[in-house]
């Protein structure tokens, strides 16, 4: 299947409107933007000014137009989910993946998210359009484009076992890092889902009592509890799945990527991956220079959440060690 000339070429669903009582999708025309930006929401910010995309009337369909256009263009082959939790390197490993034209690296797409906890849908319906979704975002828009990388917000990891269903062969890639370093990283920004109230506690699996107990200082320690027990749940259950912990160095967890969903890159490719590592992961010009943290709240307690950590880390070492 070929995608030249289809008046769906370079058109993806990116909103989810409710308009008086009916769901509909919200459409963007990409043009030649690809989704090189660390987010796949700054890509789509740049598009908005396409003059496709700046008139009045906006391009919407139904749920059932989107199920079925999704067929008709043909998509690069899905490759891995990538699963993090947080400032563990998730975005730096999508931005050198995405140096390749063989690639299309989608990074939190806003609508991946609002499917996957939306209360709108029945899990069949729901289903059908993750998959829909999927195949339009990685439709084949340049000639080049071969392979397609997904890389999901923090919180999807409690999302795996749908996900599992839906794709039963498809390599998951976690991500994950020492807490203390990651606590120390959000004392300068913190992500949305480390201030409690911004995302519903329920979906990192926060009971209202935990919550409750929880005071703003320590509720950022409770979601990487969360992580890292859902983590090893997967561990134990997943054959599948291949866990990197940052501090092993970026450039090795690259090379494991690249040889586990066993990608054919040119050597230009390989090198220009490893250039991307040299920069700011959000920030492409800036050199990186290595983590710079403010000192961590001495009034949190991260007893459980560094046991959690140590425990997933002596794991996978073993696991590593048994293979060798």
């Amino acid at each position: 299947m070929e995608n030249i000339d289809h008046p769906l070429l370079h058109w993806i669903p990116y909103k989810l409107i409710n308009k008086d009582g009916e769901l509909y999708f919200e459409w963007i025309y990409l043009g030649e933007q690809r989704y090189l930006d660390p987010f796949f929401e700054d890509s789509i910010v740049k598009c908005k000014s396409h003059p496709y995309n700046s008139k009045m009337l906006k391009v919407v369909s139904t749920v059932e137009n989107l199920i079925d256009w999704s067929a008709q263009l043909a998509s690069t082959n899905l490759k891995a989910f990538v699963f993090h939790i947080s400032r563990c390197g998730s975005t730096m490993l999508a931005q050198s993946l995405a140096v390749s034209p063989q690639n299309v690296v989608v990074a939190e797409a806003p609508i991946i998210d609002e499917i996957l906890r939306s209360q709108a849908f029945d899990l069949e319906k729901k289903r059908i359009l993750i998959k829909a979704i999927i195949a339009l975002l990685g439709q084949k828009r340049f000639p080049e484009e071969k392979e397609m990388i997904i890389k999901l917000d923090s919180w999807h990891i409690f999302e795996a076992a749908e996900l599992r269903i839906l794709f039963p062969n498809l390599p998951f890639v976690l991500l994950y890092r020492n807490p203390v370093e990651v606590l120390k990283s959000h004392s300068k920004l913190k992500g949305m889902h480390m201030v409690s109230g911004i995302l519903p506690a329920s979906i990192f699996g926060i009971k209202e009592e935990e919550n409750q107990n929880s005071n703003v200082h320590q509720y950022g320690v409770l979601v990487l509890e969360k992580y890292f027990e859902a983590y090893l749940k997967l561990d134990a259950k997943e054959q599948n799945i291949s866990i990197f912990n940052y501090n092993e160095g970026m450039k090795s967890i690259l090379e494991r990527f690249i040889n586990l969903v066993d990608s054919d890159y040119y050597i230009e490719e390989i090198d220009l991956m490893y250039e991307r590592l040299k920069t700011h992961s959000k920030n492409e010009k800036s050199a990186f220079t290595g983590d710079s943290f403010t000192n961590l709240d001495q009034a949190i307690d991260v007893t459980k959440v560094v046991d959690l950590y140590e425990k997933l880390d002596l794991k996978i070492l073993g696991e590593l060690a048994g293979r060798n």
